[in-house]
């Protein structure tokens, strides 16, 4: 879903830590997570104002998820190219005209074209936020790293039982309009300082694609992120449209969609000093795992327990499949390959959530849990492929 860290060569331009170089990028970053996390969130309220079908939702969903999918490679070569501080600055602004094209759309068609501007913009820039940032501190970039990606974690987790508990359906509108107002203000600090900023300087390898489709164990963990990452993007759809079609009100679903990211938030942080250690097969084995097993519980709609346990181990499971991934995709990098590498692992993540949300949105349930299964399984396979050739040292 995509809090992947690219490897970064800097010059000494750059090496000025300053607060407002980094409020910039986070504040656009919360922007780009508000999308993830309250857009299922007003899936059934867009539904009922424009009188959609469930494959028409899908497509509400899954526009933005392409235009970002593509939009990720675009700024990882444009960033190289023109300017990391230039491309995010564009990006950021496309994200916000799309925004507010969603917010004023009075048809499907409207609404479409904001989501693909919109999910272009935020696909631009969002890789480019781990750059920022390192840049801005480049004497502890993991500790920024880490405030970074707590903040994503919280404004995940918040966000949508904030809305849900203050707002009601009828006002969707204003979330994009918010997410509009952010992405300015984040536009506006960066103009504000004047970052030295321009093409990549650093030395780096020939860039050989050959090698790269040549790494095996690299597109062994882009099945395992598509898999996973499709599974968990499909219950992020699904249990909104689910739980409005049973009865469910708006502040219940807010609730869960926050117990999911702070499991999420809160499991990362445990597992931060375990990815890079031996643990890391439990680690990899364990998201497939809890991902299976969360989708039947929302058969249970009467029981709040079995419908947060199902949270729970969803924002595990993600936290499993996400706190490997980057070490892993740097790892098998190919040498001066390493931000092509983790600009794919972001394209197939949002690829695996558009595939199988538009795969299984008028799927019944019973039938979607078995798709989940068998990708989680084909997740399962590829994460013990991955950890054997790690422990052998291949």
């Amino acid at each position: 879903m995509g809090s992947h860290t690219p490897e970064i060569g800097r010059s000494p331009a750059v090496a000025v830590s300053s607060p407002t170089a980094i409020v910039g990028p986070i504040a656009a970053n919360i922007a780009f997570v508000m999308e993830l996390t309250l857009v299922p969130l007003l899936l059934p309220a867009i539904r009922d104002q424009f009188g959609l079908s469930v494959a028409d939702l899908a497509w509400v969903f899954n526009s933005y998820g392409i235009a970002v999918a593509l939009g990720v490679l675009l700024g990882g070569w444009c960033g190289d190219t023109l300017g990391t501080r230039k491309v995010f600055g564009c990006g950021v602004a496309l994200f916000a005209a799309g925004s507010l094209l969603v917010a004023a759309s009075d048809s499907f068609e409207a609404l479409i074209a904001g989501r693909v501007l919109q999910g272009l913009g935020g696909g631009i820039f969002s890789p480019l936020i781990p750059l920022l940032l390192t840049r801005a501190s480049p004497h502890r970039p993991g500790r920024m790293l880490i405030v970074w990606g707590s903040i994503a974690g919280y404004v995940a987790a918040f966000a949508p039982l904030i809305y849900a508990t203050f707002l009601d359906g009828s006002n969707w509108r204003l979330a994009f309009i918010l997410n509009a107002v952010i992405a300015v203000l984040a536009v506006a600090i960066l103009i504000g300082y004047a970052m030295a900023d321009g093409p990549a300087r650093q030395t780096r390898a020939k860039m050989d694609y050959a090698r790269l489709f040549r790494a095996r164990n690299l597109w062994l963990t882009f099945i395992y992120v598509f898999c996973t990452y499709g599974s968990i993007t499909y219950f992020l759809f699904r249990l909104p449209v689910w739980l409005s079609g049973n009865e469910v009100e708006a502040a219940s679903v807010g609730f869960l969609l926050s117990v999911m990211w702070l499991t999420f938030s809160g499991s990362s942080t445990l597992l931060r000093n375990l990815v890079d250690k031996p643990h890391i097969r439990t680690v990899m084995l364990a998201a497939p795992l809890l991902i299976a097993t969360a989708l039947p519980l929302l058969f249970y709609t009467d029981n709040l327990f079995l419908l947060v346990m199902s949270a729970v181990l969803v924002g595990s499971g993600l936290a499993c499949s996400n706190a490997p991934s980057t070490q892993l995709i740097l790892r098998f990098a190919p040498e001066g390959m390493s931000a092509v590498s983790t600009s794919l692992d972001i394209t197939f993540a949002r690829l695996g959530g558009i595939v199988t949300v538009a795969v299984l949105a008028d799927t019944q349930l019973a039938a979607a849990g078995v798709v989940v299964c068998l990708l989680c399984l084909v997740a399962a396979l590829c994460s013990v492929t991955v950890s054997r050739q790690l422990a052998t040292g291949q």
